[in-house]
């Protein structure tokens, strides 16, 4: 899963990107309402974590332009203001929840994982392709009886050829989505982590095999 998160607050941020990569979930970071939007709407985002108080452009204001716009996937508004008044505000500008600052990111996981269900493109917790469960919630990839954790970066490589099981990814679409816009490294990584993937499913004698086509990229298969 891809999260959105727009917070000023420098350390806050870095300390919700940590626990959220931890869990699995890819992260973009932002600073101010402006960029914030910029984002979402050219981005491919499952949620986004927005907070209210934000320069250039609030965040009652970025999600109003968000709604107003036909975006449709779900939002989390974070704020330190905790009159009834403005959770109000923000949950009919189209919030989907509202977390007041401080919070536990014990709750905070809790509430992402909620909004996600209750999003317009919900994902199962387990996603499924010829013989092969990969269970979200834990990173474990099943082939019958055997079964096997993925570390962070195979999961969520796995993840995204499973999600997108019907068409080929590209080496730059799989770099994008699977590290995210930030991410510090090239499509060299994209090659090593799909040998790695290669050889898990190999281990777990699978009957879904990576295959590659030249200038179309990567994509699942079932093999007789």
């Amino acid at each position: 899963m891809k999260l959105l998160l727009a917070e000023d607050e420098k350390a806050l941020s870095e300390a919700v990107v940590d626990i959220l990569t931890y869990h699995k979930y890819i992260v973009d970071a932002v600073y101010n309402g402006e960029d914030a939007y910029d984002y979402a709407m050219y981005g491919d985002y499952d949620g986004i974590i927005l907070d209210i108080m934000m320069p250039k452009k609030d965040g009652l204001q970025v999600l109003t332009e968000l709604r107003e716009n036909g975006y449709k996937k779900p939002v989390m508004l974070l704020t330190a203001k905790s009159q009834i008044e403005d959770r109000i505000k923000g949950l009919d500008t189209g919030a989907d929840d509202y977390l007041t600052k401080p919070f536990d990111m014990g709750e905070l996981l809790a509430r992402i994982r909620a909004m996600l269900r209750r999003g317009a493109e919900f994902h199962s917790n387990q996603l499924h392709y010829g013989d092969l469960t990969l269970d979200v919630d834990n990173g474990t990839i099943l082939c019958g009886v055997k079964s096997v954790v993925l570390p962070k970066q195979e999961f969520r490589l796995m993840e995204q050829l499973m999600l997108n099981n019907n068409c080929y990814m590209t080496s730059e679409d799989l770099l994008e989505k699977a590290w995210g816009y930030n991410a510090d490294t090239d499509i060299n990584s994209v090659w090593l982590y799909i040998s790695y993937l290669r050889k898990r499913l190999a281990a777990l004698e699978s009957k879904v095999e990576i295959i590659s086509r030249r200038s179309f990229g990567y994509k699942l298969e079932q093999t007789s």
